[in-house]
Parts: C-alpha cells; sequence; structure tokens
C-alpha cells in the first residue's frame, strides 16, 4: 500500500514539474523539491479535504454532470499553494486548468510506467 502511495506522489510531482516548466505559465515551482513537496500535500488535501467538499457540493455537482469536480480541484490546487512555499499558482482559473493539465499528463505517466493488467475473459 505504501509503495501505491509513493509511486502516485511520485508521478504527481514529475506531473507538477512538466507543467509547472513547460505547459502552463499560471503554475510556477521552484524545484524539483518543491514538485514533491507540492505533490505530497496535493496528495493529502485530495484524501482529505476534497471529499468532504464533494460530498458537500453534491447538488451543484450533479447538476453540472460533475463538471463542478474541475473547480474543487482548482481549489485544492490553490489549497497546495497556500501551504507549500515553492510553488505559486496566479490565479483561480489557472488553478482550475493547472490542475486540469496535472490529471491529463499523471495519467499519461501512469500509463507508461505502470504496465496494464491483461485481462482474461473466459
Amino acid at each position: 500500500m505504501e509503495k501505491r502511495f509513493v509511486m502516485r506522489v511520485l508521478v504527481n510531482a514529475v506531473a507538477i514539474f512538466i507543467v509547472a516548466n513547460y505547459i502552463s505559465r499560471g503554475l510556477s515551482v521552484d524545484g524539483v523539491g518543491a514538485a514533491l513537496a507540492a505533490a505530497l500535500i496535493l496528495g493529502i488535501v485530495n484524501a482529505v479535504i476534497r471529499p468532504i467538499l464533494l460530498f458537500l457540493t453534491l447538488p451543484i455537482n450533479l447538476l453540472t454532470i460533475g463538471l463542478f469536480t474541475l473547480i474543487i480541484n482548482g481549489l485544492m490546487l490553490q489549497l497546495t499553494d497556500r501551504i507549500v512555499k515553492g510553488i505559486s499558482v496566479s490565479g483561480f482559473w489557472s488553478a482550475v486548468w493547472a490542475s486540469i493539465l496535472i490529471s491529463v499528463v499523471s495519467m499519461f505517466i501512469n500509463s507508461l510506467i505502470m504496465p496494464q493488467h491483461r485481462r482474461r475473459y473466459y
């Protein structure tokens, strides 16, 4: 279990570093250490605070067919910005856009490094 968590934090750190340095202008990271700290804090925030927010905003999330989750992800990234000193998000919409990009990049990295289990159909 710890191995999966550590792997997820490392993948997210790489995704944050790539998005901050090569893709998004609204997100900046001071270095690899700050990216690792941001990934760790973002993982903790997503595990603790995000489910509570998702539950509290369930009616609006249902009305928007789940698109409000993008707003919550942006808020989680802004909260991480407030906690970690080496990361900076320039605004709310930059945080939403950066959170989308971090998700896409981390999914791509996960698809490269974690082999898909072959399903057996009987």
